[in-house]
Parts: C-alpha cells; structure tokens; sequence
C-alpha cells in the first residue's frame, strides 16, 4: 500500500533537522546531495531547482530500500575545546539544560548514524495524534540522551563541500514544509508546537540531612533552615551563585551540596532565619534542651560541636610594684599552644596601685576579639575574667564575693575572692587566694582555706544546676568546674643548700625530687585542704623567690628557699570534665619577685535554661575602646620607629 503522497506504507523518509538554523541545514543537504549520487548511480542527476515538492519527494522503493541501509563508519576524536571565557555557576547549569533539550527536540538522519538524534515524522492527513509516531525503521530509533548537537560536525559527511547550494536551498524549503510535523503535528491550523520535554528517568531525590558536623558548625548551618534554599527560590529567584560556593569548590574542600546552599542567606552570609523561626523562639524563658532555645543544645552545638571549650587560667603575685611588665604576650599568649583560649581569667596578689591600668594592659594584649565579662577586686586582690566577644551572649548575670582571712592594716592583703557565672548550661567558680605566709605556719593557711569555702556566699541570684549535689558548708560544690589559684604560700620542707643542689643537678626542670618536699602536695594527700580538686603535673621551677629583674633565686640575707607558692588547682562534679592541657610559669616578667604561674584547661559544656538571668552581652565598653585605641597607636608607632631607622641608617665609607 502507498500513502496518498506515494510513499510506500512500510517505510518513512527520515531526514536531519537542526535547531541552530540554516547553516546546520546546510550542511545536512550536502550530505543529502552525496548520498544521492552515490545511490543514483548514471540515472541519479541532481533535481533542477525549480522542481517542486510534490516531484521531489516521488522515490523509487528500491532506492529507499537502498537508503535504508546502515553503513559503518569511522569514529573520529573530539574536537579540540575552544577558547572562551569563564563561565559562571548558573550558565554553566543553562546551558547543560540547553544541551538535553536540544538533543531531545533534534531529528535523526537515517543515513548518518552520528548525526542529532530526534526522528522526522511522516505527515498524515487525519488530525493530529497527541502520542508519537513510531519511527519505520529500527536504524531510525535513537537514545535521545546519548547524543549531541556536536556531533553533526564529528560525521564523516561533515566534511563534504560539493557544489550543492542549489541541494541547500531545496533542503531548506523541505525542513520549512515539514517544520509542522515535528513530534507527530500536523499542518491543520495554526504554528508548529513541541511535544513537552520530560526525563528519561526520574530525578534522584535530594537529600536534605548535613551529615558533616564540623562543617555544619564552620559554616553556621541551622538545621531549622535546611530547605531555605527551595524556599528561597521561589521567592527571590536566584541564590545558587554564591562567592562562598566557588571558593568552596576551588579549594577543594569536601562539602555537602545541601550544607553550602542552606548555610547561605539571600542578604547575607550570616545563617538565613525565617520568620516563623522568629516567632517562635524566645531569648529569655525556655525549657531545657528546648528547640530554639539561646542556651540548648542547637546553640551549643554550634559554637561547641565537640563540647569543649578552653580556658587559661593565671596566678601572679606582683609584690604592689608600680612598674608593669612592657610586655605580657609572652604570658596571655604562650606560643606553646597553636589556638588563643576561649575564656582568660587572671587572679592578681598585692596587685598594682593603679588597678585599671593593669586592666587595660590585658586588653591591650588580648586585643580586638576579646572583651571585660567582669572584673572584681578585694584590697589588694584583683581578678578580671575576658572572653571572646561573640560568646558574651551565653552568660549568666555575673557575681561576685569576698572573705577576708587577716587584715595587718586598712589594706586587705589576705584573703580570697570568687567570681561565679554559669555559661550555657555549666557552672563556673573561679577563687583567688592569698593565704598566710611563713615556712612553719601550714595550720594557717589551712585554716584560711576552711574559711573561705565556708564564708563564700555564691552562687546568690543564678540557680544552682545540680542541688541535689550541694552543700551549705562549703561553696566548691555549689557549682559545676571550679578553678582556685593564687599564691597559697605553700613551702618546700629543705634547707636552702640542699633546694640549690637539686635545682643545680637538673637544670632541664626535672623537679620530681623537689615535690616530694612540697607541703601542699602532702596536705591535698592527706585529704586535709582542697578536698576533691587536682592539681595538674608540675614541669617547672619554682615560682618564688627571685631577684627583681634577674633569674637568680633570693641572694639577700635571709636567704630564703625557693618554692612553689603560686598554684592552679580544680576540681569538677562529673568526671574527666576537666582536662590539663599545660601547667607552666611564665619566667621573662621579672618585675616581682614571683613569677606567673598559668594553666590552659579543656572544660566540657552542657547545654542549659534560657529562664536564668543573663548578662545580655553586658560588658566593659570603655575598657575595650581604650584598649584597642592604645593597641592600634603602640602598633603605629612601631611601624614608624622601624621606617625612622631605614630612613637614617648611616654609610661609612672606609
């Protein structure tokens, strides 16, 4: 049978449509042209120009029989990418899209077998049918996603140029005719339409949990936000374009796809916030481990994936010297340890005559990410607690008490002072101490230290985390991780000679046979002060008593035995919450006859209640201003002192 065209009803003329526009067309009919000289042998002479349609397409069924044959060929190497600009993220994806669209709306040329895929329908007259016409022949059947536009220049057929402008311009005004039978259209009114592009296969599903904690918390993900990006999409538009996300991308950093998208927000790089979270939440009453909530368990997490937080801890006795050290990086900032702390809490005896200088030097030193959570003093004991400033929203109201133990004149020069905070869900104690001195008066200094953690009457405001753990009697179990530094005057039971001779023999602080005559280390063993604390491994020389601005231990008369007065010592209610990290002394400040003593610590943290007083970022914003104006001005009259000195360097010509 033959359709009303004259075309036999058990094949289809196939043929290349191109979507780029003529010059794809042109090429197509150049092909066409060779392939019909080859298939029309002496009879074959190309149609004159005029011909029209109708007589064009009057084939001979043997010579489509012979059309339909499937020829090998040759596959060629890609073609060498050219040079162009550099693309972004969201024409790189459209034009990906292009791509599969293109293949997917291409036609098949039955004798080119690497040309665009896509088939070209056969005109009906019925109406037009909403499903696809099946190709006639199997060779016509292609994957339409398994090819490329570019492949029509890859054939073999590409590179033929014969003379067949005139084939060009009869292969244009067929594609024209034909434009309106694309995927099973007919001509019957109107323009020519595109079938719906859909995918091969489903899409795979996107999934939607950060599995990376630390890189969750490195870019301060919020799990309530992890489909912000689809959300955002719809209601601004584009968001994949991000600086954080090429940079993440080109250094080569394991990411989660899902992570660098949520964590960005559409104004900002800060964690993007809904507004339904916002009215949710509440800053100042929430339950414990709450969603949400400013002390729980999200929030910790985020600044805190592994719970830990570190805390330098230091002790100096300046000896009331007027005179403070030029410069004390060597003591806040000990290069040991790569990583500043998180919390800086330094305890002072017989502290400076002019306390707030000695406080703006510490901030000074700390510099910019640091700010005053709180400083107390009592008499001559000082003691300023600093932490990084983005964390000052975790803290408790601050407080604060003294105990006097011995007054020798109207300045108090004995005594203790504890400073208590709780931060997220912890509780903190930190005491300074200044005990009785004298090598023989162990009973004293006992006795100051019952007395202390008797008369201390913290916490007072900020409830206890653990009541059922508690005691009236002594303020050290009131509360979670407690810290107790000072100078407790605690002697080595040896006489001077034989103190010398060891220090002598082990110039490389092996100190091991000098505790074994320290009497605070006896005492703690015998269980009769600081019950329940630890005191790290000691690695150093004795802290006390030097010369002024030497390395020489007392050389005065009275000859007194070097020892360590100055100690750190903690103790925690949950075990192994506290790790020392390093315990140490600080021996290039030489403006006391003491020498610093400091100890970093990793403390564990548990989340808390927002319904506790906080501090609400309170802190000492004078102090910080000066600070980091004098800062800045030390820093700019070093540079100017350095360029002074290439500027006047004197040549001497010999």
């Amino acid at each position: 049978m033959s359709t009303p065209n004259g075309f036999p009803q058990h094949s289809r003329l196939c043929l290349t449509r191109s979507v780029e526009g003529g010059a794809v067309q042109d090429l197509q009919a150049k092909k066409a042209g060779k392939a019909a000289k080859k298939e029309a042998g002496g009879d074959g002479a190309p149609p004159k120009i005029g011909t029209p349609i109708s007589e064009t397409l009057k084939l001979l069924p043997e010579e489509l029989k012979a059309n339909m044959k499937i020829r090998s060929i040759t596959p060629r190497p890609p073609r060498k990418p050219r040079l162009e600009r550099a693309a972004s993220l969201d024409e790189k994806s459209w034009r990906k899209w292009r791509r599969f669209r293109t293949s997917q709306e291409s036609l098949t040329d039955p004798n080119e077998t690497s040309s665009s895929n896509g088939s070209l329908q056969e005109a009906s007259p019925s109406p037009p049918s909403r499903g696809r016409a099946s190709p006639c022949h199997p060779c016509c059947q292609q994957d339409p996603l398994h090819s490329s536009p570019d492949a029509l220049e890859a054939s073999p057929g590409g590179k033929s140029r014969g003379g067949a402008s005139d084939l060009g311009k009869r292969a244009s005004e067929i594609s024209s005719a034909f434009g309106g039978l694309l995927r099973g259209k007919g001509f019957a009114g109107g323009k020519p339409r595109l079938s719906q592009i859909m995918p091969a296969r489903p899409l795979p599903p996107m999934e939607l949990n950060v599995a990376s904690p630390s890189l969750r918390t490195a870019n301060r993900i919020d799990s309530d936000c992890l489909d912000y990006r689809h959300y955002s999409q719809h209601k601004f538009g584009r968001v994949s374009s991000s600086l954080s996300d090429s940079r993440l991308q080109g250094n080569g950093t394991l990411y989660d796809n899902c992570s660098t998208d949520s964590m960005k927000s559409t104004f900002s790089v800060l964690t993007p916030i809904r507004a339904k979270d916002v009215r949710s939440r509440s800053y100042l009453e929430g339950s414990l481990l709450a969603s949400g909530a400013l002390m729980g368990a999200e929030e910790l997490s985020r600044y805190f994936p592994d719970r830990n937080m570190g805390i330098f801890v230091a002790t100096w006795n300046m000896q009331g010297q007027k005179e403070l050290p030029v410069n004390l990086d060597d003591f806040l900032l000990p290069t040991d340890p790569d990583f500043a702390q998180d919390m800086y809490v330094i305890g002072v005896q017989e502290g400076c005559p002019d306390r707030r200088e000695w406080e703006i030097r510490l901030q000074e030193t700390l510099g910019p990410h640091y700010v005053l959570l709180h400083s107390a003093a009592h008499g001559v004991l000082y003691m300023s607690v600093f932490i990084r400033r983005d964390l000052i929203w975790f803290c408790s109201e601050v407080e604060y008490a003294t105990v006097t133990t011995r007054i020798v004149s109207q300045i108090k020069t004995k005594g203790a002072l504890g400073i208590s905070f709780t931060f997220f869900g912890t509780s903190f104690l930190f005491i300074t101490s200044h005990f009785t001195s004298g090598d023989s008066k162990v009973n004293e200094r006992k006795l100051d230290y019952n007395k202390t953690i008797q008369a201390l009457t913290l916490p007072k405001n900020v409830p206890d985390t653990n009541p059922y753990r508690s005691s009236s009697s002594d303020v050290t179990t009131r509360f979670d991780e407690v810290f107790w530094f000072g100078d407790f005057n605690f002697r080595l039971n040896k006489d001077r000679e034989t103190v010398d001779s060891i220090l002598n023999q082990n110039p490389d602080t092996d100190v091991s046979k000098l505790l074994v005559y320290d009497q605070l280390t006896s005492e703690m063993s015998r269980g009769s002060i600081f019950k329940g604390f630890q005191e790290a491994d000691i690695h150093f020389r004795p802290s006390y008593k030097f010369d002024i601005g030497k390395d020489s231990y007392d050389t005065t008369s009275k000859q007194r035995t070097p020892s360590y007065t100055d100690r750190v010592v903690f103790r925690s209610r949950y075990k192994d919450d506290i790790q020392a990290v390093k315990y140490s002394s600080c021996p290039v400040i030489k403006t006391s006859d003491h020498r610093p003593v400091f100890a970093l610590f990793r403390v564990k943290v548990r989340p808390g209640r927002d319904n506790i007083p906080l501090a609400a970022g309170l802190f000492d914003r004078d102090l910080y201003l000066i600070g980091i104006r004098r800062r800045a001005t030390r820093e700019l009259l070093k540079r100017r002192e350095q360029k002074d000195q290439r500027s006047s360097s004197i040549c001497s010509i010999s």
